[in-house]
């Protein structure tokens, strides 16, 4: 195959991402300065061949801290129904709890994320918390870096 196609090729295989839980949480809160980052990094899927998903276990961290500060469930639950219009969930396994204890992380929620992208070869996971992810098998970008990255790619 001629180099040209080979690139061409490679622009059109999807990017999967694993989203923290602070991203999207800066989204559903209207944190600032983050919230704008925050829904570029979610809509990234209408405009390029990425697929984003949240892990499972992510879904009940968020929806605590989401109605705790919202204390309205009604309004939770739309969130996570216009955010499941983007991403998918990803189910955390037996084997994903037992490779994050193994990694033995201060931030055991980091570890759970980080298991569960590693073992379903994700190209990388978005969060703004960079600090707790201290292995390299699994590229981490920030917010801007994803988005920067996917222009990148698929320009």
């Amino acid at each position: 195959m001629p180099i040209g196609a080979w690139k061409g090729w490679l622009k059109n295989m999807d990017l999967h991402l694993l989203i923290d839980s602070n991203v999207v949480l800066d989204m559903f809160l209207e944190r600032e300065p983050f919230v704008d980052m925050s829904r570029q990094v979610i809509a990234l899927s209408t405009k390029y061949a990425v697929k984003s998903f949240i892990s499972a276990a992510s879904v009940t961290d968020i929806y605590y801290l989401a109605y705790k500060s919202l204390k309205n469930h009604q309004r939770v639950r739309e969130q996570f129904q216009k955010l499941f219009k983007f991403v998918g969930v990803v189910a955390v396994t037996p084997e994903n709890i037992h490779g994050a204890f193994a990694l033995n992380w201060k931030d055991f929620e980091d570890s759970v994320q980080y298991a569960v992208a590693k073992s379903n070869n994700f190209d990388g996971i978005v969060t703004r918390n960079m600090q707790g992810f201290t292995d390299d098998a699994v590229k981490i970008f920030t917010p801007e870096e994803i988005c920067k990255h996917v222009a990148e790619k698929f320009s």
